[in-house]
């Protein structure tokens, strides 16, 4: 039974898999920082955005350290239209950067370097200049994000079971960390060796950070000082125990988010108080890939709020479900091959046009085109070869 209270297994097995490698580089872009936070306000649901055309970039997160890893962070293009993919180039002297992000004013990436002695790296896209590396204090880092003001990078350690704060000048480079916090308590579920932090990010709402803990079966809610840099916990929802929750989505709306819970096959909506950051979990339901280990990965909602899609790594498919009642009700529709193995992360094209899938034991990308009058995906055709493809992030 899931709730929510209110208070002050190794990293993965799945980083091996022989995979096939692509040539990927860098594209510029221009360099802005907002020192304004925003004010708070539910995502953008227009479903009237305008398409994008012509080529944009694709940058593409690896493992360096392992055998048929990349060398760096790759970049591709794709064509905004049909999807296709073609190799750029790489930045070099990241490493392991299996998840990026980027700064909201598009002239900084940001990468994860998953080490034992983990780090953050900032890459200034209009020369393709790495900035530097930053350590997070914590083992593995997985996942980042940027505070929407752009001030501030957030980190989740894995293996550690802990989250980070760096502050972003003006030139998107990151200054000391201002904030590392390890997850005590509850105790670790069952079979796990303690806490596991999977992902770390901001409410639509703007008002509160969230980090999800796979170890503890536990998401956690801080508030962000965003003058200091320090992030102090306000609530946070208790899974059922086993669960292993690893990435949540908001719906646009700002009242409900997604889970998916990697080691019971699950996905759970829940309530979320903008007010509070209280997080409150629902009941546990299907992914449509049977009764089988699948490792859900990730969960993405469309802009308008209609239809979610999950990765399913061991079903290698992606689950459709229809949104109704405001955002507080997921219905099962199918689920659709994914066209690679292990589909580690998923992600849309700024216009929503198009669906990544970075398919992390085939070293593949596989990419959808998004009808969001109906939800469906139609394959954009052969997948783009990738070492070790763990992120994919068009632009």
């Amino acid at each position: 039974m899931s709730g929510t209270r209110t208070s002050g297994t190794g990293r993965r097995g799945f980083l091996g898999g022989v995979a096939a490698v692509g040539a990927l580089a860098l594209l510029p872009s221009s360099a802005q920082t907002a020192d304004a936070r925003p004010r708070p306000q539910p995502r953008p649901s227009d479903p009237r955005r305008p398409r994008l055309s012509g080529e944009r970039p694709l940058y593409l997160g690896t493992y360096t350290s392992q055998q048929g890893g990349g060398t760096g962070i790759g970049l591709a293009t794709y064509d905004a239209q049909s999807g296709a993919i073609t190799g750029a180039g790489t930045v070099e002297g990241v490493a392991d950067p299996s998840y990026l992000a980027v700064h909201p004013d598009g002239g900084t990436l940001y990468a994860v370097d998953e080490r034992q002695d983990g780090g953050v790296t900032a890459v200034r896209l209009a020369d393709r200049t790495v900035l530097g590396t930053r350590p997070t204090g914590g083992a593995g880092p997985c996942h980042l994000s940027v505070h929407p003001s752009g001030r501030w990078l957030l980190s989740a350690n894995y293996t550690s079971g802990s989250v980070t704060v760096h502050p972003v000048d003006a030139s998107g480079a990151l200054g000391e960390r201002t904030a590392l916090v390890t997850h005590s308590t509850p105790a670790p579920g069952p079979g796990q060796d303690g806490p596991h932090a999977h992902q770390i990010v901001t409410s639509p709402d703007g008002g509160h950070v969230l980090a999800v803990d796979l170890g503890n079966d536990t998401v956690y809610t801080y508030r962000l000082d965003t003058g200091a840099g320090t992030l102090t916990q306000v609530s946070y929802a208790a899974l059922r125990p086993g669960a292993g929750p690893r990435h949540l989505t908001f719906h646009p709306g700002g009242r409900y988010a997604y889970l998916a819970n990697e080691v019971d096959n699950t996905a759970v909506v829940c309530a979320y108080d903008p007010e509070s950051g209280r997080l409150t979990p629902g009941e546990p339901q299907s992914t449509g890939t049977g009764s089988g280990t699948s490792y859900p990965a990730q969960f993405l909602v469309t802009r308008e709020g209609a239809y979610a899609y999950l990765a399913n790594r061991g079903d290698n498919s992606l689950t459709r479900y229809a949104v109704e009642e405001d955002g507080a009700r997921l219905r099962l529709l199918d689920t659709v091959p994914v066209g690679g193995d292990f589909p580690r992360q998923i992600a849309f094209s700024p216009d929503e046009a198009l669906l990544f899938a970075a398919n992390q034991k085939s070293g593949s990308v596989s990419v959808f085109r998004v009808d969001h009058g109906s939800g469906q995906l139609t394959s954009a055709g052969a997948a783009f070869e990738a070492p070790i493809a763990v992120c994919a992030l068009p632009l």
